[in-house]
This record gives C-alpha cells, structure tokens and sequence, in this order.
C-alpha cells in the first residue's frame, strides 16, 4: 500500500467497513498508517439481529478508536422489489450509491473497499460460468474512479493469519456458510477444489490475471485505431461504416467492443445485423443499433412522441420541440432546406406540429402528383431513424412542409399571393 497507493497519505478516506474479516483487516492497516479516514457502514437488515449487531460493532469500533462514522439502515428488500433486482444487486446498488452521496457531500477523495484475492477469483469464475468477453476476465481492478481495493494482492488465507497474529476481531456472517447464492457455491465448491488441483492456483491466478490485463490494453489499442477509421460520431449518434469493418477478418470482435458498453448482449443477431437487409434493428435496455445501407446506426432508443404542437396565426416562434420562426415578409429570398416561403392565405390556423404517420401523404415541391411519405422515405434514402426523427407542419390534415426537407406544393407562392409568410427552421 505504501508505493502502490502512496497517494493515499494526503487524501480524504472514506473506508466501507462491514464488520467481517477483510474490512477489519483494511482498517486496521489504514490507522495504523495514520491515514485521514472515516468509516462507512451499511445495515441492509437482511439478518434480523444478526445485522444490527453488524453496526453496533462496527460504531463501537469507531468510538473506542476516535474513528469518525457514517452508518445507514437500508429496506433492501423493498428496494429490490420495487426494482425488479436481485438482492445482491440491490444491495450494491444501495451502497454504492450512498457512498458517493457521501464522497460528494463530505468531500471525500477516495472510497476504500476490501475485495481480496479470492474475491477476484469468484468474480472470474462467475462471469466465466455465465459466458464474457475478454474484459470479463480481467478481474476487479485495484482502482476503479474513485474506488480503491488495496487488498486485491492478498489471499484470504494471507488476510485472517494476519487478523490472528495481530488480535483483530471481526463478525462472522452467517449468510456466508450458505450455497444460496453463486458466489458462495463457487467459494465452497469450486476454489477448494482448484486449490486442491494445484496449491500454488492462487499465484498461478494472479499471473494470468496480468497476461489478461495487458491483452486487453493491447486490444483496446487496436479498437481505438480502428475506431477512427470506421466510426463517425454524429451528435447522438454513432455511424459504423460496414465497407469498411467487413474487410476485417475480425470484424465481430471490434463490435464486441464498441458495443459492449452499451448494454447489447445478442451478440449473433448484432454480428449477424452487419449482413441483413436495411431497416433491421436490434435494441438493449436504452440503446438501439439500426442497419441503414452500408452502415450501422446506434444511437439511444426513440421516445415514441404522439404529442401535437399547435401554432397560433400571431405566433411568431416556437421553441419546443424545434425552434421555428414565422414572419411576414414582402419579398423573398432563396429558399432552401431550413427556410421556405408560403402563401399565408392557403394557411388555416392553428398550425400542428407532429410527427409522420403511416399513410401521411403530400405534394412534393415542383410536383403536380401526391406522394406517399413512406415512398418519399424510400427514394431519398432516409434511415430509420432520420423517418423516426421527421417533423411535419401541418395546416388542419394538409402537410405544409417536412421541416427542414420539403415544402407542399399546394402552399407555394402563385402570382395571386398577396401576403408572404416566411418559415425558418433555427
């Protein structure tokens, strides 16, 4: 902790403590470093009493020791209830949360956990059992933003012989010795079994844990190289040229990556999109990826927005949701995509501002004929998400312009006009 961490020595810490094993070990290392640190506590109320004397032994550890405390009851039941999480999900939500309320309210620099060696090795088994990628492998990291785990070289072994020599008391959690959950079926079951295989499994673990680290710093070299030549970032979007990526052998592998944070985990549907005809999409909890022509669209799911906005004829702007301006004009100037003129007289108040329809349909600027916006669409080659993203302006159940695309041919200036009215998209 001394070179790895020796940051560590002007720094406001804030030490997640629950009581057990590691977090006693932790803090007892930290105040003997005379390090600036408080404690924080979570009672999560899952063990009746047996959680309650959690915090009662923790508080008297703090007083006994002139170590400043933050404790916190959580209804974690509840809250994964409401959440639709699981328990242990909920839990670290819970946690995690109140602790960076704390990092922030109190001005702490860093939040110190006790995750140990054996705590990386279930973490890898875990993600290993339910199926990864490379970054899955990798481990806890020994700090993550604000959050460091100066315990992860220890093994558990290591952490309680020195608890013993040194007359550290600690909680026994009784939730532990049950195979409920994953974990512990993985700590009872599995490591035991490992260990039993090979004595030295836990420092051979460590080492391979390294090698995966620095292979994925290589791969994400790569990724970023590749990155710049395939992907253009648009506003909220992200556009992946696929003439580009398919002439890579690994083209999947570089999807994994990109896509990954985004919360996708159909990967043979994303792999197999990259081939499938335009219009597909594929959606994760907030995210969705479309194929459009050559490229693949991601950007963050569409609100589906049925509101209309109207506009009153002395209306000279509207702000939500485009910025538009209405003036009358005596003369005119070119007209272009963002800004078009109109014969104020064909105009039948309130205008409506709304979204396309299935079976909108209008008369195309310079047209004589109607035409179908789904038609429209498909001749300018329009995405999926630029239809998706079309606003139209209409007067009663006629479309007065595709904002910001193309006027209606009905509303055009005609030498009969007598009063200009001048549209702009901002």
């Amino acid at each position: 902790m001394s070179t790895n961490f020796s940051f560590l020595r002007e720094a406001k810490i804030l030490v997640a403590v629950s009581g057990g094993l590691d977090s006693m070990v932790l803090l007892k290392l930290l105040s003997n470093s005379n390090l600036q640190i408080a404690v924080a506590h979570c009672n999560f109320q899952l063990r009746d009493i047996e959680s309650d004397d959690d915090e009662v032994f923790v508080k008297s550890y703090c007083h006994k020791n002139s170590i400043q405390g933050f404790f916190q009851k959580f209804d974690t039941k509840r809250f994964a209830e409401d959440e639709k999480l699981s328990i242990q999900l909920a839990a670290r939500k819970l946690r995690y949360e109140w602790f960076y309320e704390l990092l922030e309210k109190e001005n702490f620099d860093f939040i110190l956990t006790a995750h140990h060696l054996d705590d990386q090795l279930e973490t890898f088994l875990i993600h290993f059992s339910r199926g990864t990628g490379l970054e899955g492998l990798t481990g806890i990291p020994s700090q993550n933003d604000k959050i460091i785990r100066p315990l992860l070289v220890f093994s558990r072994e290591e952490i309680e012989n020195f608890a013993n020599e040194n007359n550290i008391s600690w909680r026994e959690d009784s939730s532990n010795s049950s195979d409920k959950y994953l974990r512990n079926k993985i700590r009872h079951q599995i490591v035991p079994i490992l260990k039993e295989l090979n004595p030295s499994f836990l420092d051979s673990f460590q080492k391979t844990i390294q090698n995966l680290n620095q292979a994925q710093s290589l791969v994400n070299d790569a990724s970023r190289i590749v990155y710049r030549k395939v992907v253009q970032d648009d506003e909220n979007q992200k556009i992946i040229d696929l003439k580009e990526l398919l002439q890579l052998s690994n083209y999947q592998a570089y999807l994994y990556q990109w896509l990954s944070p985004f919360g996708f985990s159909a990967w043979q549907d994303i792999y197999d999109l990259a081939k499938a005809q335009s219009g597909k999409q594929i959606f994760s909890e907030h995210f969705r990826l479309v194929k459009h022509r050559e490229t693949l669209l991601l950007e963050p799911k569409a609100v589906k927005n049925e509101e209309e906005y109207t506009i009153a004829d002395n209306q000279s702007e509207l702000n939500f949701p485009l910025k538009l301006r209405f003036s009358s004009v005596s003369n005119i100037s070119i007209s272009d995509s963002k800004t078009i003129f109109v014969d104020a007289d064909a105009l039948k108040f309130p205008l409506k501002l709304r979204k396309w329809q299935e079976g909108d349909y209008f008369y195309p600027f310079g047209m004589s004929g109607k035409k179908k916006l789904s038609k429209f669409f498909k001749d300018e080659k329009f995405s999926l998400i630029e239809k998706e993203n079309t606003w139209l302006l209409c007067s009663e159940n006629q479309i007065v312009w595709l904002v910001g695309k193309r006027m209606d041919d009905r509303f055009k200036l005609t030498e009969n006009t007598q009063t200009i009215l001048k549209l702009e998209l901002v």
